[in-house]
């Protein structure tokens, strides 16, 4: 017979929550309280109210460059991640004896520190290619976001139903055909989810964009980095808040089309 659970310890536990929860969020109200402070430096509790901070930086050139390059960067890392991602993860769900090796080489960039993996590529990319370039960031954005993808793609398919790929192929459906109309419909959530991970590493990398900057190409990230190495003031804080905005956007945009429920799942 199981026993209850102990009234303290359930207290505890929602303790335990709570404190948690406020772990998490205070450093997110202590940036966006920043953010509208009218004083001229970063401090909190703010001092007055003011929407300066906003204004400056979506009319600065350089934040504003660094949020496109950062856009267009995310933007082509979850299309390329995705895509290559869920390639992967459907081969690794058919795989064999070899498939538990295979998926740990994919999966290796999780383990591995992203300093390490800057050095290396900025050495191998500037012995091989020259100068760092867009391409670098696109490859190793790509490669450090992939993992995510083919996690969230296996948890689907390892819950999918495997007669209805029989099913179609019985009637006559060709391979490419069971793969759009039947394999793919059944990644959709983990797809998904695994993109919105993309997407957010990408735009938020900082190590890799760190090493593989040049003059020319700052993200935005790297922009927020400089600005509090040399002159932080509140835009800092008011450009942090945007992302944290365009994050809250993102998952309201895959709630309306998944689902938390199913997002959690995949």
């Amino acid at each position: 017979m199981v026993r209850a659970v102990p009234g303290w310890l359930r207290v505890g536990a929602w303790v335990f929550v709570a404190l948690a929860a406020v772990f998490m969020l205070a450093p997110l109200v202590v940036v966006m309280g920043v953010s509208v402070s009218a004083s001229q430096f970063i401090a909190f509790p703010p001092n007055g109210f003011s929407f300066r901070w906003y204004e400056r930086a979506l009319g600065s050139p350089a934040y504003l460059n660094a949020f496109w390059l950062s856009l267009n960067l995310a933007v082509l890392v979850t299309i390329s991640a995705s895509l290559l991602g869920g390639a992967a993860a459907i081969g690794l769900s058919r795989g064999g004896r070899s498939g538990g090796a295979v998926e740990t080489f994919f999966l290796s960039p999780l383990v591995l520190p992203s300093i390490i993996f800057a050095i290396g590529l900025l050495m191998l990319w500037s012995a091989v290619f020259g100068p760092t370039s867009f391409q670098a960031l696109w490859l190793a954005h790509t490669v450090i976001a992939i993992p995510y993808v083919i996690r969230t793609t296996l948890a689907v398919l390892a819950e999918r139903d495997p007669f209805l790929e029989e099913a179609a192929r019985t009637m006559g459906a060709t391979r490419l055909k069971r793969l759009w109309f039947v394999t793919l419909p059944q990644c959709r959530p983990g797809l998904l989810a695994g993109a919105f991970f993309a997407f957010n590493i990408s735009f938020d990398e900082a190590v890799l964009s760190l090493f593989l900057r040049n003059p020319n190409l700052t993200t935005l990230p790297v922009q927020i980095y400089g600005q509090l190495e040399f002159s932080p003031d509140p835009t800092v804080a008011a450009v942090s808040t945007l992302m944290i905005l365009i994050t809250i956007a993102l998952m309201l945009i895959l709630e309306r089309m998944l689902g938390l429920t199913r997002f959690a799942s995949g």
